[in-house]
This record gives structure tokens, sequence and C-alpha cells, in this order.
């Protein structure tokens, strides 16, 4: 489905990032990884050792995406080495979860800044190249940017600005066959979700219809229909891929 396809996705060490780079690859894209400190190198290493074996050319490039200049950076080096860029998924971000009374300045910047800044930054600069030749943005936010959660006023501001952000962008761009959709994932079965408690679980699966968290292939499919030629009249939607969580 993605032969001949160029794909970078950012912060795809482990996690959703990962799983569609995974995703990807089988479908036939040469892929750029992308991961922000030295802890993560071996992890990317190991990637793309993985993502190699299926057959495709693969980048692995250091840059934190919330820094204007490396996102930058990043961009130029994935078009310099593969020629263009056909794919960009912004899947990198934190959480720095904290009842507001209790949360620091710091706290909600930084998750601002990774979360919502870093997709402005990659989309500004990729989407130079890419509306020339058209291609597909995809941007991750989350069900918590469509219904807010308690503790977590930052990580919901920067999610529900990624769903604004991507529709504007999308009207900017439809006319230069260049796609920007957005994925929400519900509770997925990540490294973020397995520090949650049993009891925290118990009670978040009381609101998920299917009564299970999902998983992190279950996104990357999504992310593949988005990426392909299967969602060619797409554009400016919020898919949630969330067992029915924020019906």
């Amino acid at each position: 489905m993605l032969k001949g396809k160029v794909a970078l996705i950012t912060g795809s060490v482990r996690g959703i990032g990962k799983a569609i780079s995974l995703c990807f690859a089988k479908a036939g894209a040469d892929i750029v990884i992308n991961y922000t400190s030295d802890s993560s190198e071996v992890e990317a290493k190991k990637l793309v050792e993985e993502l190699e074996q299926m057959g495709v050319k693969v980048l692995a490039i250091k840059a934190d995406v919330s820094k204007s200049e490396e996102a930058k950076a990043l961009i130029t080096e994935a078009i310099k080495s593969f020629g263009k860029l056909d794919i960009l998924v912004n899947n990198a971000g934190i959480t720095k979860d904290m009842l507001l009374l209790r949360m620091t300045e710091q706290e909600f910047d930084k998750v601002i800044e990774v979360n919502l800044k870093g997709i402005f930054n990659c989309t500004k600069e990729a989407s130079r190249a890419m509306m020339k030749t058209g291609g597909s943005i995809i941007n991750m936010t989350s069900v918590v940017g469509l219904s807010g959660n308690a503790g977590q006023s930052n990580y919901a501001a920067s999610k529900a600005g990624v769903i604004g952000f991507t529709k504007s962008v999308a009207k900017e761009f439809a006319g230069k066959k260049l796609r920007v959709n957005a994925i929400a994932p519900g509770f997925i079965n990540t490294d973020m979700t397995n520090v949650l408690t049993d009891k925290v679980k118990e009670d978040i699966m009381r609101n998920i219809p299917m009564k299970r968290f999902g998983s992190s292939d279950e996104v990357a499919k999504v992310a593949l229909f988005l990426a392909s030629d299967l969602s060619s009249y797409v554009t400016g939607e919020v898919i949630r891929v969330d067992g029915g969580m924020a019906m």
C-alpha cells in the first residue's frame, strides 16, 4: 500500500510510534524514525535493524521536535537522504500530569512545547516540500483533547490544540493535494498506561464500551489508512481509536 513512499514518524522508538513504523515498513514504505535522547539510541538502533529486515530503507535521526532548529534539521536530513517526503506522522508526545492547583508553569509549558509546538515545527517545515508533491500528514491527538480529564489540563489543552491546528492547516493545504488528519487514541497499552494501578485501570475500563484497552497495532492500522490512497478524499478529520469511550 505504501510502496515507493517515504514516511517520517516522530517519537518512534516505542509505543504507538514504533507500531506505526513497523506497520508502514510492512506496507513497503521507506522509514525515517526519530528519537529524542541519548538513552533512546540503543532502542533506535534495534528498531532500524528490525525495519531493515523487512527490505526497506531506514534512517534514524535524533531531534527534539519542540525546538524549531532541531525539527528543521530533522526534516531537512530526511528529505536530503531520500529525495522526498510523502508521509509525516507527528507522534512525539509527553505527559506531566498534575492537578491544576499543584501544576507548575514549567510542567504546563513543557507539555505544550512538545505535544503542540512540536507538531507546528515539523508540519511547517515538512509542508514546504510536501506541497510540491502531495502527501499525507497525520497528527496524534487524544480523546482527552475531546473530553478533558482531571489532572491532565496541560495534556488536554495540548491535544485539543492539535485538533484545531489539524483542521486549520487541512484547509490551507487541501488545494495542494496535501491531506492533514488526526488520530485520537483512547487508552492504549503503552508505557504511559502501564504505570497505572490495577484499580485505576478497572475504573477506566468501566467507561469503555468495548471493555478493554486498545493496542498500538490498532492505532497503526488507522494511520496506515490515512497514509495510503484509501483515504484520498479524507482531510481535516479526527478519527477516534478508543473502543467507543468518547461516543
